[in-house]
């Protein structure tokens, strides 16, 4: 990162509000999501980051034209929320991970997203293309970093845990830089938890400063329901072996004598409260989203540790807020979580709900990855056998000729908004 900005560490909030869902990968139709309704009530909740990408379908556009609303423009300015996104994926066979598209995949997400600059970039899925094509990618980002400053922050995500941790010590070591940012998901859930017990200490040692722990129900995987099937039918990686396994440990559970018991209840708070502890060396002190309404606050107010970041997607607004009252709720039971729910209204007595629920959940989680015995652990090869990358070359468009601009008028795609004012994008 550049000396001038602090680490992420310091800013990024604990809990990111991700958008995967805004696709057909997990919603038939990700156009008839309530997503306006839902990133607003997140942001009257206090959610102050955003994860997306252009994989993800149309959900670059539908978070931008979410933020860009007379709403978010009078009660949220762009400096007191976070945008992540990535670039390199185009779609399940497609990579490009070239200089030039890195510059106009940056450029499009500028625009979709109606921001002058993005908070962090990741090389996205980097497990799919070669080490040398990352290293590319990552230092045309750092070169976007430094002379024009719309990116902050530049990170990797990706599934494989060893393939995050040989990359990020790869970067560190042929460019004398480490990673701000590298996100793994789907790897500490209650069904395999490889990122605390393989990766974390050695990200930490190549220098990542902040480690997101995002798909915390293993793509879907660890619901009473099964998989999800969006518009692009079953595209779940899981054998159907590990799928029966999470069959019968979910009606276990069922029939446990406590509350809220279905898998995916137990496993959402299971992961975001054991990563709070667990992801605390690689977390971060920004914004916790406690709940004291339209504050912005920092984590110093309540012992200033930093908690493991979360990437949590929801699909509708009800999903959202039991997200936010689970969230709540792991606050309320930390060291000095007494302080966290009187100031937010809560109260004592919330407190003590959450310590007791702490303790229901951890019984209920010994006992699931009991049932799912050897594969607890257990993680499905990415890419799988055989993989090829289908993109061709490509090369950027050479740009149209145009008559003389009037004075009064700039092309649309080069403005961005700032308050209510228009003003020309930075050139990358």
């Amino acid at each position: 990162m550049p000396p001038t900005l602090p680490p992420p560490s310091e800013l990024l909030p604990p809990l990111i509000c991700g958008t995967a869902t805004f696709n057909n990968q997990y919603n038939p139709d990700p156009y008839a999501l309530p997503t306006t309704a839902i990133v607003h009530e997140a942001l009257s909740l206090g959610v102050r980051a955003f994860d997306t990408s252009p994989y993800y379908g149309p959900a670059e556009d539908l978070l931008g034209a979410a933020l860009n609303t007379p709403f978010v423009h009078a009660n949220f300015p762009r400096r007191d929320y976070f945008l992540l996104t990535k670039v390199g994926r185009i779609s399940g066979d497609e990579f490009d991970y070239s200089a030039s598209w890195v510059r106009h995949s940056i450029q499009r997400s500028l625009e979709r997203l109606h921001t002058d600059y993005l908070d962090v970039v990741y090389c996205h899925d980097v497990e799919f293309v070669s080490p040398d094509e990352v290293l590319t990618a990552v230092t045309e980002l750092r070169r976007i970093r430094d002379e024009t400053g719309v990116i902050k922050y530049v990170g990797i995500s990706g599934y494989p845990v060893t393939t995050l941790c040989e990359l990020s010590e790869m970067i560190h070591e042929k460019t004398g830089e480490s990673l701000d940012v590298v996100m793994s998901y789907a790897n500490f859930t209650l069904q395999n938890t490889r990122l605390a017990s393989t990766a974390l200490s050695r990200l930490k040692a190549a220098g990542v400063d902040v480690v997101p722990n995002a798909s915390v129900l293993g793509m879907g995987l660890l619901r009473r329901k099964g998989v999800p099937i969006g518009g692009k039918g079953d595209f779940h990686p899981s054998p159907k072996e590990l799928r029966a396994a999470i069959q019968a440990a979910s009606d276990w559970s069922d029939h446990q004598n406590v509350s809220d018991k279905r898998i995916e209840k137990v496993a959402i708070r299971w992961a975001l409260e054991n990563w709070m502890r667990e992801g605390a060396r690689v977390g971060s002190r920004g914004d916790p989203t406690s709940g004291i309404p339209w504050t912005r606050e920092k984590l110093e107010k309540y012992g200033g540790s930093k908690l493991g970041v979360s990437v949590m997607g929801v699909s509708n607004v009800e999903e959202l807020r039991e997200t936010m009252r689970v969230w709540r709720s792991i606050l309320d039971g930390l060291e000095d979580g007494e302080k966290t729910a009187v100031d937010s209204g809560r109260g004592t007595d919330d407190r003590k709900w959450s310590l007791n629920r702490q303790q229901q959940v951890h019984t209920l989680a010994t006992g699931i990855r009991r049932v799912l015995g050897d594969w607890v652990d257990y993680t499905w090869p990415s890419p799988p056998p055989g993989f090829v990358n289908q993109r061709s070359a490509w090369a950027a468009p050479a740009p149209l000729p145009t008559p003389a601009a009037s004075p009064d008028q700039l092309p649309k795609q080069s403005l961005v908004r700032e308050g209510s004012a228009l003003r020309p994008m930075a050139p990358i």
